[in-house]
């Protein structure tokens, strides 16, 4: 079951973003910042399970550009169209806010290409974007590929 998170969700979520901030593939987030962006995020509760297992956000940066964000599937979970179907959840809610434009940065470009996603130079996203870059080591040499979806 896919639905929007809800405060118990909090916790579990950072903890479910650990192993992909160790290996470099996600931003960290604080309790704070998770509390306070709480309303961005989507999870994946199994059925007859009680915490998330699988977590994704659409944060909105500006009037017609979204941005999918903190995509993670607990490594007992992958492979199963979970991170899809929740990047999908995401873009519903996009073009349901009048958004049509969505973009991500990323190390699994084909994933979102299978999505429909393109790649596209980092340079054609507003600077506004980068606020979260300012908080990455590996700033300002980003190796991550922007990927957009114009619907």
């Amino acid at each position: 079951m896919i639905r929007k998170a809800i405060m118990k969700d909090v916790k579990p979520i950072q903890k479910l973003l650990e192993p992909y901030v160790h290996q470099g593939l996600l931003l960290p987030r604080s309790l704070s910042e998770l509390y306070g962006y709480l309303r961005d995020y989507y999870v994946f509760i199994p059925e007859g399970e009680d915490e998330p297992k699988g977590v994704c956000a659409l944060h909105l940066c500006w009037e017609d550009l979204a941005e999918i964000k903190s995509l993670a599937v607990h490594e007992t979970y992958t492979r199963r169209g979970i991170g899809s179907q929740l990047v999908e959840t995401c873009i519903s809610e996009a073009i349901t806010l009048g958004l049509y434009k969505i973009f991500a940065l990323t190390y699994r470009v084909n994933f979102f290409k299978r999505l429909g996603f393109k790649e596209v130079d980092k340079s054609q996203l507003p600077h506004k974007i980068w606020a979260d870059c300012l908080k990455c080591a590996k700033f300002p040499e980003c190796d991550e590929v922007a990927v957009l979806l114009e619907i």
